[in-house]
């Protein structure tokens, strides 16, 4: 995640005030030191670094903090707020009728970004449509094609002709229909002259309600010149930071924003249509700091659950939580795990799993996790009806015939068998909640402890 270095810098900073009623100005040196060196490090602009660390720094000595509240928490509730406060509030993005101009340099993920903001907007119940007017990188048409395919959205360009305005202008006519219209246009290694030229002139043939610049997490301080020259040239309302799943410092994502004097839109991750979030400055900062974001894991594992259950029209969540679970259900919850996106996105967004836990987990722990639910299916698919609907009558003649067929060790079907064994008793704690429930209530239950071996096959 962006800034996770800080996150994880911060957390380690502030675990040296647990026990303490009070803290002295050494220990708030030490803590603003490492925020001025995490956040220098990740690419954030000097002067926004000094502004941030001072003013966390004149807050914690002077600001008393409330009663009962503890030295560790007091200083944390104030670095919350600043880097709210530094981050800035979200881009305004109305459900309403709009164009929406992206801007970038060739690379940046403007292309993956139209088509991820297009099934964004199609969730929340309008009609996007994708205009695909870059003419200068080669595959760029077939891209935006098989992107907007897989979103199932509408799209529009044309690989024949070599004038981008006109594909604009011919885009919004023909796709006329549609509530929303997100142009994409092209990029350049560099801020070349045309590129600006061009863009200029698409602009001022869309007309956008809000034009919003693309920028990867990893660009560093090359951010400031070019948000400054995008915004000089067709305005910029708000930035998107794409490739938050990889390496990425995305400090100059932060200094852009600042520059533009705009605000973050949008956050993406990965290469699917779905791996994309809004931005929320409040839920963005708690997970940083290893709080959680249990409204957006909320969001998550309902439009998972959703969509899982429109491609199985014969399953329903919510018999879970009425009668027996089978391994078919266990096998329906991994499905729906994986369409909730990267699994150390998901730990982060619970309250208490990610933050300071993520950090000592080794850098493959979700690799491993992911190759277990992986094995776990191979193995269902050698099980036969009545021991995918029945495992308490699997025996160890069936998991020599069942690891035979998958071609996985014995050990590793019982381990699905106690998985299973688990999850069930946890289903248990959540009967009744189905007719009428509510997913937020069940989660928050599930971050209390509800014991069993957790909702979802990560042992």
């Amino acid at each position: 995640m962006v800034l996770d270095n800080l996150g994880s810098s911060l957390r380690g900073s502030l675990d040296t005030l647990s026990g303490k009623s009070r803290v002295g100005e050494d220990d708030i040196e030490e803590i603003v030191k490492e925020i001025q060196r995490s956040l220098l490090q990740a690419d954030v602009d000097v002067s926004l670094v000094m502004e941030l660390s001072d003013s966390i720094k004149t807050r914690a000595l002077e600001e008393e903090p409330p009663g009962g509240t503890t030295a560790r928490d007091h200083v944390l509730s104030i670095v919350y707020e600043e880097l709210v406060s530094l981050v800035g509030e979200s881009t305004e993005i109305p459900l309403e009728n709009q164009t929406i101009l992206l801007a970038g340099l060739q690379g940046s993920g403007k292309t993956t970004t139209s088509a991820k903001m297009a099934w964004w907007f199609s969730k929340k119940g309008l009609r996007p449509a994708v205009i695909q007017t870059d003419t200068f990188r080669p595959g760029a048409y077939d891209q935006a094609k098989e992107m907007c395919a897989r979103a199932e959205v509408d799209f529009y360009g044309n690989p024949d002709n070599d004038d981008p305005v006109d594909i604009a202008r011919k885009g919004l006519e023909e796709t006329a229909d549609a509530d929303i219209h997100i142009v994409d246009t092209a990029g350049r290694h560099a801020l070349e002259d045309d590129l600006i030229a061009e863009i200029e002139e698409i602009e001022s043939a869309v007309d956008p309600d809000r034009s919003l610049l693309v920028l990867d997490a990893a660009i560093g301080q090359g951010a400031k010149d070019q948000a400054k020259q995008f915004d000089e040239s067709i305005g910029i309302n708000g930035v998107v930071i794409t490739k938050l799943d990889g390496t990425a410092k995305g400090g100059g994502a932060l200094t852009a924003v600042n520059e533009t004097d705009s605000s973050i839109a949008f956050l993406g991750s990965g290469e699917t249509v779905q791996d994309v979030e809004r931005f929320e400055p409040n839920s963005f900062i708690s997970r940083l700091l290893g709080m959680g974001d249990l409204g957006q894991l909320t969001e998550r594992v309902q439009r998972a659950m959703e969509e899982t259950q429109e491609e199985e029209e014969d399953w329903d969540p919510e018999d879970m939580l009425k009668g027996q679970f089978t391994l078919k259900d266990m096998r329906h919850q991994m499905n729906a795990m994986n369409k909730m996106g990267p699994l150390d996105q998901v730990m982060d967004m619970i309250p208490g799993m990610g933050g300071g836990i993520m950090d000592e987990l080794p850098d493959d722990a979700m690799d491993v996790t992911k190759d277990r639910m992986r094995a776990f299916e191979v193995i269902m698919d050698s099980m036969t009806e009545n021991e995918l609907e029945n495992p308490r009558s699997i025996g160890a003649s069936q998991i020599r015939r069942i690891s035979r067929g998958s071609g996985k060790d014995e050990e590793r079907i019982r381990e699905l068998l106690q998985q299973h064994k688990m999850m069930s008793q946890t289903l248990k704690q959540f009967q009744g909640m189905g007719q009428g429930g509510d997913m937020e209530r069940m989660m928050k239950k599930m971050q209390g402890g509800g014991g069993g071996g957790g909702f979802g096959p990560f042992g």
